[in-house]
């Protein structure tokens, strides 16, 4: 049977890892499987326990993967084939373990939807909206220290230089990444479901401030220094800075509800 999985998704999976390795918005997935298998790991002695159930209930849903995954590759859809392979994963489970192995596993199974690259159109829809608000956002903070701005769709006009915000600088990036590294932070760090939901919903208003602050970072540092800063190394360095700058926030979060669950019990 995982000869046959093998053989049906091998290009399926090869073209995913591909897209991990060149596109940066979802590099992120390498880390999801790993952390899936240890999960996975963690609930060994669990799903020992556990006496095998088989379910015929489990053979229709490999027939939704299997016809997801046609659809898929009939109409070019990534998307589809991909989240093709979850369906199947979970009704084989069923076919042969049972429905208590599925649900023991419920999480790391769902967990693997982040590795999964969120289609282009729907990307499009996250990604302007982003990039507005970080136009929107950066161009007050200027503003607000005394920098003349003026501001052209998803340009930012200031003395020195213009500033654009691309799409590569709406911080999809920072959000896929600190969204799925809050919900392992979360997993493993905290036992309360509660503020696990807070830390993984967290990631959004994180990622927009701190890709804001990027944008005004750069913007002060090309009026007040060197235009040239604006792109090469530093560009690419505030990046990395600035996401850690998102992490420590995330952790700083966590240590603040915990005290306040802490005092409210």
């Amino acid at each position: 049977m995982g000869g046959l999985l093998v053989w049906l998704y091998y290009s399926v999976i090869v073209r995913l890892v591909l897209q991990w390795w060149r596109d940066p918005n979802f590099s992120h997935g390498f880390f999801v499987p790993l952390f899936t298998a240890y999960l996975i790991w963690l609930k060994r002695d669990q799903l020992r326990k556990l006496v095998p159930s088989p379910s015929w209930y489990g053979i229709p849903i490999v027939v939704v993967g299997l016809g997801l995954l046609i659809l898929g590759n009939l109409g070019a859809e990534l998307f589809l084939s991909r989240f093709s392979l979850l369906i199947i994963i979970a009704g084989l489970i069923i076919s042969f373990m049972g429905w208590a192995y599925q649900r023991e596993i419920f999480f790391p199974w769902l967990f693997l939807l982040l590795m999964i690259p969120i289609p282009v159109i729907l990307f499009s829809q996250i990604t302007f909206p982003l990039q507005t608000l970080a136009s929107d956002l950066a161009t007050l903070m200027l503003r607000s220290v005394g920098i003349p701005v003026l501001r052209e769709g998803h340009i930012i006009i200031i003395p020195a230089m213009p500033l654009e915000v691309a799409e590569a600088c709406s911080g999809i990036r920072s959000l896929l990444s600190l969204t799925t590294l809050s919900i392992i932070y979360g997993y493993l760090m905290e036992r309360s479901v509660s503020i696990r939901v807070i830390l993984a919903l967290a990631a959004i208003p994180i990622a927009v401030i701190a890709n804001t602050l990027r944008i005004v970072g750069t913007g002060l540092v090309v009026q007040y220094w060197d235009p040239d800063k604006a792109e090469g190394f530093f560009h690419a360095f505030s990046g990395w800075l600035i996401f850690v700058v998102s992490v420590i926030m995330l952790f700083l979060l966590h240590g603040s509800l915990r005290t306040i669950w802490r005092q409210e019990a």
